[in-house]
């Protein structure tokens, strides 16, 4: 019997046509080393604990492999590192290609200024708590769409892994802190991960007390990434659709708004005081 690893999430997106490329030329790989070394579908399944029908799907390019699947199939065919030296790209295809985007900008940035008006940022979510969210689109995500998202956002959260470490200031809403998203045992699971990274000595969380409404970002979120060249990238949703902005006009109303936000909200040790106050009433 074949391995079980035909699950959600590891679908290829066939409007993604630059991460389907790269699957595509890992199985034709696949298939020309399998060939070469004189091994059918079947006896190549049998020796990587697969169904024949997944090699099969491996080799077509409509499934991805996973970073184990390459090692083991480069190991099993006698490629050299021909296979397992394609674990990067294959890694990145591995999340849409939005998300893609987002993360190699995050990866530049040596700054991040993130006002949330509903939900928590996607840096700070947990697993549950990303899934709970992510479950709640319409039209609904597919199991496969959803592992996807899923995967690529707690994908980006090694920037808190980064050396040096980039200055991270985050304004949530307490709503967005009151809300049970996933049920309670998430939701405090949730509040606990907020606590953790808080306390990171790059790391700025503050409160905005629902009381506060007279503030600049009753209108949506407000977005900026700074990089070490001196340029940025900014959005809010109230501003050009939603899309980014990297003009040094738009740029210093973005941060304007933003300082005004950060001065009304509760200080970071406040802040983190506030959700400890709230984890001892869940």
């Amino acid at each position: 019997m074949g391995e079980e690893v035909d699950e959600p999430g590891w679908e290829v997106d066939p409007e993604d046509e630059a991460g389907a490329a790269v699957v595509a030329t890992v199985g034709k790989m696949m298939r020309w080393h399998r060939k070469r070394a004189g091994l059918s579908a079947l006896e190549f399944g049998r020796a990587m604990r697969y169904s024949e029908d997944y090699v099969y799907k491996l080799e077509a390019g409509t499934r991805i492999p996973r970073a184990e699947h390459l090692d083991r199939a480069d190991k099993a065919l006698r490629a050299n590192g021909a296979i397992a030296a394609l674990k990067p790209d294959v890694a990145e295809v591995r999340y849409p290609k939005k998300v893609r985007q987002l993360a190699k900008l995050e990866a530049r940035a040596v700054e991040l200024l993130s006002y949330g008006s509903h939900n928590l940022h996607g840096l700070l979510q947990t697993e549950q708590y990303a899934r709970a969210v992510l479950r709640t689109r319409r039209p609904t995500l597919s199991p496969d769409q959803l592992e996807r998202a899923v995967s690529g956002r707690i994908g980006r959260q090694v920037i808190f892994e980064r050396t040096p470490a980039p200055e991270l200031s985050f304004v949530l809403e307490e709503m967005t802190l009151r809300r049970p998203v996933g049920g309670r045992e998430i939701w405090h699971r949730q509040l606990e991960r907020l606590l953790e990274i808080g306390k990171l000595p790059n790391v700025d969380i503050q409160v905005m007390p629902v009381d506060r409404w007279d503030h600049p970002g009753t209108d949506g979120r407000i977005q900026v990434l700074k990089f070490g060249d001196g340029s940025s990238v900014g959005r809010a949703d109230d501003e050009n659709g939603g899309r980014p902005v990297s003009h040094p006009r738009q740029l210093r109303i973005l941060e304007l708004r933003y300082g005004i936000i950060r001065a009304q909200a509760l200080t970071p040790r406040e802040s983190l005081a506030f959700i400890e106050q709230m984890l001892g009433e869940t």
